[in-house]
């Protein structure tokens, strides 16, 4: 009776080894020693950042291409424009011994600052399609006006050249009435110029014909 102690502990550790191999199975659980890490947590990413939109470029106010023509309020003299590629040319005289060749570009919204010699300054501004209004500084005048863009009997035009050895400078405005505003210099020497055909801008001077030419920037 004595002999089966070593046989019943022998079973009972059989016993508790199955127990424990059964718990391992049912619970998942490795009969590991040490225990698995967790991975480390991942940092949240930051937001992505976004552009500001653009800031809106400034409106532009398109000067119709062409030329303006028309009198100053007080009718004293003629003021003509003409406009090409971002650019503009004036010209403005009283026919007798006032005038001023004028130039400089067109703004984005469509205004006008143009300089000339002797301090002479054109400030003007298109109101809708075909009208310019401003003021023109020539001289000790000041000269308000509003000029309206010219149809084909009119516009602005130019003449350079030498005439019996003298040096001939000519600028001539045609209005949309058919006047002629224009001022001729004689070696610097001024007077009314005499009319232009505004179809070929054929004139006449000291017995000689030239031609007169449309004024561009």
């Amino acid at each position: 009776m004595k002999r089966s102690g070593p046989l019943l502990t022998l079973l009972a550790g059989l016993l508790v080894g199955l127990f424990m191999l059964s718990l391992n199975a049912t619970t998942g659980e490795k009969p590991t020693s040490a225990s698995v890490k967790p991975s480390p947590s991942t940092k949240a990413s930051a937001p992505a950042r976004t552009s500001a939109p653009p800031s809106p470029s400034p409106s532009r106010t398109a000067v119709p291409e062409g030329v303006y023509t028309g009198r100053t309020g007080d009718d004293s003299s003629a003021v003509a424009i003409t406009v090409r590629d971002d650019k503009a040319i004036a010209y403005v005289c009283d026919g007798h011994n006032i005038e001023s060749w004028l130039q400089g570009d067109v703004k984005d919204d469509g205004s006008l600052r143009l300089t000339g010699k002797g301090g002479a300054s054109l400030d003007g501004k298109v109101k809708g399609t075909k009208e310019i209004r401003g003021t023109a500084n020539v001289g000790s005048g000041s000269y308000a006006f509003t000029i309206g863009k010219a149809k084909k009997s009119s516009g602005l035009y130019r003449a350079n050249s030498r005439v019996a050895g003298a040096k001939i400078e000519g600028g001539w405005i045609v209005l949309p009435d058919g006047e002629q505003v224009g001022i001729l210099k004689r070696d610097g020497k001024p007077s009314p110029a005499p009319r232009i055909d505004p179809e070929t801008g054929a004139v006449t001077i000291d017995g000689q014909q030239l031609t007169a030419r449309p004024a561009t920037p």
